[in-house]
């Protein structure tokens, strides 16, 4: 937690769930999200993350379960998202809740060409040798600090732009 000391001498505290905390960490998130996808490193879709998780949970760094408001009411994928919070509990791996759908398709090309539209509920970034983006400290940061705040899922909302 950093502090900062403004002209009329009066402290501000910064938190992991300030309004500027929030920006930043959600611009790491977007160059993560992009280093990971450029590198071939991120898995996309509930069943494609939890088989990776599955084989080899000690390749993924991050898993960000993404859902708007209107995806509340879906059983299911409350229950996916559950399973998926109880996996990576277990297995050390941050977990980040964003809101946001069309802003994360944004990042992620999803151009809807007509096929299948793809699930963008559960990316995964994977860690292989030599996958360490500058931004991956801000949001690891950002998710231990929220755990120490008994905040086991921190949530984040990526603007439109």
């Amino acid at each position: 937690m950093g502090e900062s000391i403004d002209m009329s001498g009066s402290v501000q505290v910064l938190t992991a769930s300030s309004p500027c905390r929030l920006e930043t960490v959600g611009r790491a998130l977007e160059d993560l999200l992009g280093a990971a996808q450029s590198q071939d490193r991120l898995t996309v879709g509930v069943y494609e993350s939890a088989k990776l998780m599955n084989v080899d949970p000690d390749s993924v760094v991050l898993c960000v379960l993404a859902a708007d408001e209107e995806d509340e009411g879906d059983i299911a994928l409350q229950i996916h998202f559950t399973l998926l919070q109880a996996f990576c509990c277990d297995n050390d791996i941050n977990i980040l809740r964003v809101s946001g759908l069309r802003r994360l398709a944004q990042l992620l090309d999803d151009t809807g060409d007509g096929t299948e539209p793809r699930d963008l509920h559960y990316p995964n970034e994977g860690m292989c040798s030599g996958f360490s983006p500058p931004s991956l400290p801000d949001v690891g940061s950002f998710c231990q600090e929220s755990r120490c705040r008994n905040q086991w899922v921190p949530c984040l909302e990526l603007q439109d732009r």
